[in-house]
């Protein structure tokens, strides 16, 4: 291939991609759900071989980026027009946190562990599981959160009240997570397994193994979810 046919080959695939993006929308950037990210991989990689690859026509090169294009815009089409197909194309959104409770089940099927949950929480400014009612896995990879009632906007701070609970620490700090005890956290809050227990106890917990997440807020009060919640 001379350098004059691959700089013709780059520039018709500069331009074929600007004009199959503004043809797709700004949806395809801004609500990136997984068939959307298969599709932007695909025309890329078919943009690719068509600009260095000289075994693929221009024709050829056109007529693949074209249909490819033309195939996720029909998909954008049903998913626009039918319920039915919306579902299958995207999927569904994931409630994984219910009336305050871990949703374990809802976790395993969106392929999160209780780290990757914390990490979107602190993204919502949310820097514990204890101040959230709600929380909804959405298709395209993000959370969508609603704060318990009492920690939603309009907070003592807001009206200047000052709160008589006495803060002991200064962030929340998970001391089971996984079902498994979080010992360095622990020993970091000059606290054991013993005292551990106890908390899980006063609760109703007789034991450790079916505590799924533990932690420890700012109070000095313990919040605690089950393993396997069942919340109607």
């Amino acid at each position: 291939m001379g350098s004059i046919e691959l700089l013709l080959r780059l520039v018709l695939t500069f331009f074929l991609l600007l004009l199959m993006a503004r043809l797709m929308g700004r949806k395809e950037i801004s609500q990136m759900t997984f068939f959307n990210f298969i599709s932007a991989i695909a025309i890329g990689s078919i943009s690719a071989n068509f600009a260095m690859s000289q075994d693929i026509t221009v024709r050829n090169g056109v007529i693949a980026i074209t249909s490819w294009a033309i195939f996720t815009l029909l998909l954008g089409f049903l998913d626009i027009k039918s319920k039915g197909a919306r579902k299958l194309i995207k999927g569904d959104p994931l409630i994984v946190i219910k009336n305050g409770k871990i949703m374990e089940n809802a976790l395993r099927n969106a392929r999160l562990d209780i780290d990757s949950l914390t990490t979107l929480l602190r993204q919502k400014n949310v820097f514990s599981i204890a101040d959230v009612d709600y929380a909804i896995f959405e298709t395209n990879g993000k959370l969508s959160v609603m704060k318990k009632e009492n920690n939603q906007s309009a907070t003592k701070g807001d009206m200047n009240v000052t709160s008589t609970t006495p803060k002991l620490y200064s962030i929340a700090t998970e001391v089971i997570s996984d079902g498994t005890i979080n010992r360095k956290n622990l020993n970091d809050l000059n606290l054991n397994i013993n005292w551990l227990e106890q908390q899980t106890h006063q609760a109703g917990i007789k034991s450790l193994d079916q505590v799924f997440y533990a932690e420890l807020q700012p109070d000095g009060t313990l919040y605690i979810d089950k393993k396997d919640d069942i919340v109607r």
